[in-house]
C-alpha cells in the first residue's frame, strides 16, 4: 500500500503534480463554463417564455437540439467545426494555420449543453411566477427591466436553484469528456498515469474520490446558497 501511495507523491518520482494539475484544470473549466451556461440558459429560457414566435421558436429549437445531441458529439462538433470555421475565416486574410484552443472549445461545448438544460429549469421557474407579479410591478411604475431585476429574478432564483444545483453537479462530471480533445484534465492525467504505472484500479479510484470530494464540497456550497436565497422567508 505504501508503494501505491508513493505514486501520488509530488516530484519526478510520483504523479501527484499531474493529478493536482488535472484537478485544477477541471475546476477551472467547470467554473468558467458555469456563468456562460447560466447566462445563455437564462436568455434562452426568457425567449422560450415569450409570447412572440420569433423568440420562442428559436429558443425551443436551441433547447431541443442541444438536449438531444450526445454531449460528446456536441464537443466534437464545436472543436472540429470551430476549427474549420476559424480556419475558413482566417483564409480570407492569410494562409497561416490557426488551431482552436481546446479549453475554449470545451467551455463552449459544455456551456451550450448546460444552457439547453438550464433553459428548461428557467422556463419552469418563469411559469411558476404568477402573472400578477408582472402586473403589480407595472402598477407601481417599474420598467420591464426594473421589474425583471427587482421582482422576477429574486423569485426566479428560488424556484430555479434546485434544478441548477443538479446541473452544476452534472457539469462537474461532464468535464471529463474534454480528455477526448487532449485537454489535460483530471481524467486525462489519470489515464496517462495508468498507462505509465499499469495501476488502473488505484489511479481511477483516486480520480473517483477526487470527483466525489468536489461534489461534496459543491453540495455544501449549494446548501449555503439555497439558505441565502430563502432569507427572510417564513418556513
Amino acid at each position: 500500500m505504501g508503494d501505491l501511495l508513493g505514486l501520488l507523491s509530488f516530484g519526478p518520482d510520483g504523479w501527484g503534480d499531474e493529478i493536482a494539475a488535472g484537478t485544477w484544470l477541471t475546476i477551472r473549466l467547470a467554473a468558467a463554463t458555469l456563468p456562460f451556461g447560466l447566462a445563455l440558459g437564462f436568455v434562452v429560457g426568457l425567449a422560450r417564455n415569450a409570447n412572440a414566435p420569433w423568440l420562442s421558436v428559436p429558443g425551443n429549437l436551441f433547447a431541443t437540439v442541444f438536449r438531444a445531441l450526445p454531449e460528446l458529439l456536441t464537443l466534437f462538433i464545436v472543436y472540429y467545426g470551430g476549427q474549420y470555421l476559424v480556419q475558413w475565416l482566417v483564409s480570407f486574410f492569410t494562409d497561416t494555420y490557426v488551431e482552436i484552443n481546446a479549453f475554449v472549445a470545451g467551455l463552449v461545448a459544455l456551456g451550450l449543453v448546460f444552457a439547453a438544460f438550464a433553459s428548461e429549469v428557467f422556463l419552469g421557474a418563469f411559469r411558476s411566477i404568477g402573472r400578477g407579479q408582472y402586473e403589480a410591478a407595472a402598477a407601481v411604475g417599474l420598467t420591464p427591466f426594473q421589474a425583471m431585476r427587482l421582482v422576477i429574478v429574486p423569485q426566479l432564483i428560488r424556484y430555479a436553484l434546485p434544478g441548477l444545483a443538479n446541473l452544476w453537479l452534472v457539469l462537474l462530471k461532464e468535464t471529463s469528456l474534454v480528455s477526448i480533445i487532449a485537454l489535460n484534465d483530471l481524467l486525462r492525467q489519470t489515464s496517462v498515469a495508468v498507462g505509465a504505472t499499469k495501476e488502473p484500479f488505484f489511479f481511477y479510484l483516486v480520480a473517483c474520490l477526487i470527483y466525489l470530494a468536489m461534489s461534496i464540497i459543491s453540495t455544501f456550497g449549494l446548501v449555503a446558497i439555497e439558505r441565502w436565497s430563502e432569507r427572510g422567508m417564513k418556513r
